[in-house]
């Protein structure tokens, strides 16, 4: 038997013993939906996000580049040299904003591909690493900033004290530090409303949740779940999803509803695309995934 016939085989195994074991799991999946293998031959797929249309950009930071996933035409590449862009979300007037951690950088890439550095330091100092970012009603920016070691770098040790979670104000001019009580924030994401901020520590394995107040500070913190989480994103319904070994799916109240297995050794991160909004997407490793849902997403 070919190996890729016998992984297949084993992924089928797997998920269909997962989602016995999470009957939860089958109010979120559409019927007989299994992820999808769109794209593969990636060095390491990261920060998914879907534009008005739909179409998902994504980036293979260790190949430099971002990638566009076209519901119609397939794949193709956006752009390249890409900052080394790691997370990265749409705002409302189309522009890609990218967490650019080549040079420790937030950009904006309009429409036309021009690139903007919007943020490159706090303080007077180079941010640590720029890993994810979400992007509130009001176009205020919160920005994780942990420190992974990456290749490109010359220094080795953190720019910044902490590893801590920033806001940018929509007018694009301030930063502020909202968090900095957490160990190694990564994922982030909020709620479409703009009230509530969900922030992963990774290294600490919990997810918390927060109450965004009206100057874009955060209070009220709250434990929601005991798992951290590379990416993440959120549906309409209010569900969570984490990431790490497949994508795991929690309530609105912070309950395990159940799992995704993806066979990959690392998923990192997803978001919601197609037309409609119900289709999951899922950076693995060295592929793209794609899995039909019943409920409907959000482009946080």
């Amino acid at each position: 038997m070919k190996k890729s016939i016998f992984i297949f085989l084993i992924s089928i195994i797997i998920f269909q013993s997962t989602e016995a074991q999470d009957e939860g799991i089958s109010s979120i999946i559409a019927p007989g939906a299994m992820p999808e293998k769109l794209a593969d031959g990636f060095l390491f797929t990261e920060g998914p996000t879907a534009d008005a249309e739909g179409n998902v950009y994504f980036t293979d930071q260790p190949n430099n580049r971002i990638m566009i996933w076209n519901t119609k035409s397939g794949l193709s590449v956006f752009m390249q040299p890409a900052g080394r862009s790691n997370g990265m979300s749409f705002d409302k007037e189309g522009n890609l904003w990218s967490c650019a951690d080549e040079k420790d950088e937030l950009w904006k890439i309009s429409p036309g591909k021009k690139v903007e550095v919007v943020v490159n330091n706090y303080n007077g100092k180079f941010l640590n690493g720029p890993n994810d970012l979400w992007i509130s009603p009001s176009g205020g920016i919160y920005l994780t900033d942990p420190f992974y070691k990456r290749d490109w770098w010359d220094h080795d040790q953190m720019p910044q004290e902490k590893q801590c979670v920033y806001y940018l104000n929509p007018d694009h001019k301030s930063l502020v530090r909202v968090a900095d009580d957490l160990v190694q924030p990564n994922g982030i994401v909020g709620t479409p409303d703009g009230k509530t901020l969900f922030v992963a520590d990774i290294r600490a394995n919990k997810t918390w949740s927060y109450t965004i107040n009206p100057d874009g500070s955060l209070s009220g913190k709250r434990l929601f779940c005991e798992m951290g989480s590379d990416g993440m994103t959120i549906d309409s319904e209010g569900n969570i999803y984490l990431t790490g070994t497949g994508v795991t799916i929690f309530d609105r109240t912070g309950k395990r509803i159940g799992n995704i297995p993806v066979p990959e050794s690392w998923t990192a991160n997803v978001c919601f695309g197609d037309k409609d909004f119900r289709s999951l997407y899922i950076t693995a490793s060295k592929g793209l995934y794609r899995i039909r849902l019943k409920v409907t997403g959000t482009r946080g």
